[in-house]
């Protein structure tokens, strides 16, 4: 199984999935983390970002902040997801395998309902369309 993790500079989980730059790849066997690697993404939007994972054969990601159009391409893809998760990523990837991580797949970035938007967070603005 392959768990894909949206991921920061911090070892923490990203909280804006179609932003994200990078993503953490945890190989597991036996329920085991065996190893990991950084996956640069470019934070090309969410379309890419749900193919690069199908290509990547990615089982499950866990992310935080995720809107409605990710959440399509990422269901088509087969992905299953776990959305709305804060803190370190290697502690979200280990509760996911206890089974103690809460599974959420609706679109929680509610800026994202209308499939046309803009907002400013953290010193940044996103417009695009689900396509």
């Amino acid at each position: 199984m392959k768990i894909a993790v949206t991921y920061d500079s911090k070892e923490e989980v990203f909280q804006h999935f179609g932003h994200t730059e990078q993503f953490k790849v945890y190989d597991i066997e036996n329920n085991e983390i065996v190893s990991s690697k950084i996956l640069s993404s470019d934070g090309e939007g969410h379309s890419a970002l749900a193919q690069l994972l199908e290509n990547e054969n990615i089982d499950k990601l866990i992310c935080g902040g995720i809107g409605g159009c990710a959440v399509n391409a990422l269901t088509e893809a087969g992905i299953e997801i776990f959305a709305g998760i804060s803190g370190k990523a290697d502690d979200a990837v280990n509760s996911l395998l206890k089974g103690t991580l809460e599974q959420t797949t609706s679109p929680n970035c509610s800026h994202h309902g209308d499939g046309n938007h803009h907002h400013h967070e953290n010193g940044h603005s996103c417009s695009h369309s689900c396509h």
